[in-house]
């Protein structure tokens, strides 16, 4: 029996098994809402179950859902959350274990189903996910001139960046003729822990046992090497403390940088007005000593504890995830299950789905720590450390040093 088919007759069983309700509601923010809006029309149709959206701005989600959390009421029956709040809502969403068969599991990615476990229970099922992965120059890296010259300079072929060497090594061949090689963010520190899992870390900032990490020797040297390009190479713009995705993602389209490190789903989003448009190639996501990693960026349906109609909501879950390719027709064209990337590879436009699914699912791919101080860690740890290393001074491993006190004061180690 094959997935769709199973997942289909287990959602088909659970409706048999509970009283229909007439209506459920669903907290969501905009990007979200489109990515499941053509399963809720088709769930509707088949259970005849109405799905209600309630769409908010980003914040509003974990605002909203907190309060409701918070007064005891009953406004939503499903709510899709970033999987940064997991640890946060753990212990006041519903158990969704059951609903993680064989094959569903067998489906995901492994860093979207281990996010999905929270102190001993499924607490969310995947809706869609997003990783880093390479954006490159098609036409400079094509181009037989180039090619000659870098190979000529560094004695091997042009080809898209896959380690760590390579991609400073393109960097600084690249910045040339009015552009930079690629740019370093110093706004977010994400792409910073990619490259720390890539070293071999178990985890960022926090190991399994939640035992705090930021000074062990892949801490260090993933930010010796992501802040080279800047602090050594000069590869980069130097004004890396103001650029965030956005002013990294707008470098790259408008011809400014090479290469970049961006979420996949841009792919589909350069402007056709942009200098490169028709001009990107993509590729895995970079790789150090542990292989490819990236930090993924799931987002997950949780029933809220006050849900009043939570056999309808299962169903609507179930139903979402065995029908995930639906999604994939939205403006941000993202799934969280391999057979619904894969459906879609070789169809022109989804170049960017291989990669994708290549970098979600490598081995040392791995998610930001379930935890409920998560943020206060990134806030008052890791920023502080991170972009003073990015002013080129001051000694990463003393930085991370005093990072990983601060963390360990936080959490009470």
């Amino acid at each position: 029996m094959n997935k769709t088919l199973y997942c289909s007759v287990a959602v088909l069983a659970l409706m048999t098994s509970v009283a229909r309700a007439e209506a459920i509601t669903v907290l969501v923010e905009g990007g979200g809402h489109s990515l499941q809006q053509a399963a809720a029309d088709a769930f509707t149709k088949e259970t005849g179950i109405e799905v209600n959206f309630v769409e908010v701005p980003y914040q509003g989600v974990y605002d909203k859902l907190s309060a409701e959390i918070a007064s005891g009421t009953s406004n939503y029956d499903v709510a899709t959350i970033d999987v940064v709040w997991n640890a946060a809502f753990a212990d006041h969403v519903e158990d969704l274990s059951d609903l993680f068969t064989d094959a569903v599991r067998a489906d995901m990615p492994p860093a979207l189903v281990a996010d999905a476990t929270v102190g001993g229970k499924m607490i969310g099922m995947p809706a869609w996910a997003n990783a880093e992965i390479v954006f490159y120059r098609k036409d400079l890296w094509e181009d037989p001139a180039n090619q000659a010259a870098f190979k000529e300079k560094y004695g091997y072929d042009l080809v898209p960046p896959a380690t760590w060497q390579q991609w400073r090594d393109m960097a600084a061949f690249f910045t040339k003729d009015g552009i930079y090689g690629t740019v370093v963010i110093g706004g977010t520190s994400e792409e910073w822990m990619a490259e720390v899992l890539q070293a071999g870390s178990p985890g960022v900032i926090l190991d399994d046992a939640g035992q705090v990490i930021l000074d062990n020797q892949a801490h260090i040297d993933a930010l010796e090497n992501y802040r080279a390009p800047l602090c050594l190479d000069k590869s980069v713009p130097d004004n890396a403390l103001e650029i965030s995705w956005g002013e990294a993602q707008n470098l790259f389209y408008q011809g400014q940088a090479a290469m970049m490190k961006f979420w996949a789903h841009a792919y589909k989003m350069t402007p056709e007005d942009s200098q490169i448009a028709g001009k990107v190639g993509v590729a895995p996501m970079i790789a150090g000593s542990a292989g490819i990693a990236a930090i993924p960026g799931p987002w997950y349906n949780v029933i809220p504890s006050t849900s009043q109609h939570k056999d309808a909501a299962r169903q609507f879950i179930a139903y979402l995830e065995a029908h995930n390719a639906l999604g994939i027709e939205a403006p941000l064209g993202l799934a969280a299950t391999n057979s619904a990337y894969q459906s879609y590879m070789g169809k022109p436009g989804y170049e960017h789905f291989g990669p994708l699914i290549e970098t979600l699912s490598a081995p040392a791919t791995k998610g930001r720590p379930l935890n409920k101080d998560y943020q206060e860690l990134v806030d008052e740890a890791v920023m502080p450390a991170f972009q003073g290393a990015l002013e080129c001074e001051d000694n990463v491993a003393e930085l991370l040093q005093d990072a990983a006190e601060t963390a360990r004061d936080i959490l009470g180690q």
